[in-house]
């Protein structure tokens, strides 16, 4: 039996920030933007390439706000991600090499901490 993440949630203070960051700034595709009620509003959205999606929102979560820390997106080039996250208006960590990958650090604009992995050349 498959067990897939398809879907993880952020808590963010305030919704269309959020979204203008993810979509915007990041480049994130934007699959679902849907008011269910006044106390519901669902975003989902999804990294280029990615089976995952991240959603967002109003009345998603009882995460705090900015509490979510471990998620680790897979890149092809650290350097050229790192580039791309400034150029874009987002502050992210210089590259740091260690044995088992580059990495790559940044944060929305609640806190949340993202990391980007640029593998280790295996073989």
């Amino acid at each position: 039996m498959d067990f897939k993440i398809e879907l993880i949630f952020v808590p963010v203070s305030d919704v269309d920030r959020a979204k203008h960051f993810y979509a915007d700034q990041l480049g994130f595709n934007v699959d679902y933007d849907q008011t269910v009620s006044d106390e519901i509003r669902f975003v989902q959205i999804t990294p280029p390439g990615s089976a995952c999606s991240i959603a967002f929102g109003k009345g998603l979560t009882e995460m705090p706000v900015g509490s979510q820390r471990g998620v680790q997106m897979v890149i092809d080039d650290a350097d050229a991600a790192r580039e791309q996250l400034i150029a874009n208006g987002v502050d992210a960590s210089e590259v740091e090499d260690l044995a088992w990958g580059r990495f790559v650090t940044f944060e929305d604009p609640d806190g949340n901490r993202w990391t980007l992995q640029q593998m280790p050349v295996r073989g």
